[in-house]
């Protein structure tokens, strides 16, 4: 045990070296090494979407994603109901529903200035293929064809129950 402790501390050790030699050689230098070390644990935690539709909005994502949901929450007082729904990786996506959120006015085949879409990465070209497929048969949205585009990814784009785009990814 204390052998692996002992190799965990050198590998730590050696990664904050090489940061640490990167750092000075960055354009951006006057930041301090443990700055750029918090960006070594960083991660979007989650997401949240509201939803008038929350029971489908969730079933969507369980059955073509995965996602497996938490124990509903509901304040009564606000009239508020929410899911976090957790992937593999650890990310999530929350779900809200609360009376007065009003519709998304923007079109949802157009583009638009603020979060336009997230990603859903499922491994294979293949399987991109056969999940755009599998959605488009049960009645959604394909907004994009799977196709390679210029910057590298081989990628579709659906649209969810609320008209939120979706790339699904390798």
């Amino acid at each position: 045990m204390l052998q692996r402790l002992g190799k965990l501390v050198e590998i730590i050790s050696t990664v904050s070296e090489r940061l640490m030699e990167t750092v000075s050689k960055a354009p951006f230098a006057f930041f301090t090494p443990d700055f750029y070390l918090i960006f070594l644990f960083m991660k979007i935690e989650h997401l949240a979407v509201w939803t008038n539709q929350l029971e489908a909005l969730k079933a969507f994502y369980v059955k073509f994603f995965a996602a497996i949901p938490n124990e509903k929450y509901n304040n009564t007082k606000k009239q508020f109901s929410s899911y976090f729904l957790s992937f593999d990786d650890g990310a999530r996506l929350e779900l809200m529903e609360m009376p007065g959120i009003p519709a998304n006015a923007n079109d949802a085949m157009k583009q638009y200035t603020g979060l336009i879409h997230f990603a859903v990465s499922t491994g294979s070209k293949e399987k991109v293929d056969a999940l755009t497929a599998e959605i488009r048969e049960a009645g959604f949205t394909v907004a994009g064809e799977p196709r390679w585009t210029g910057d590298g990814y081989y990628e579709s784009v659906i649209l969810d129950p609320d008209n939120n785009r979706i790339e699904i990814t390798i």
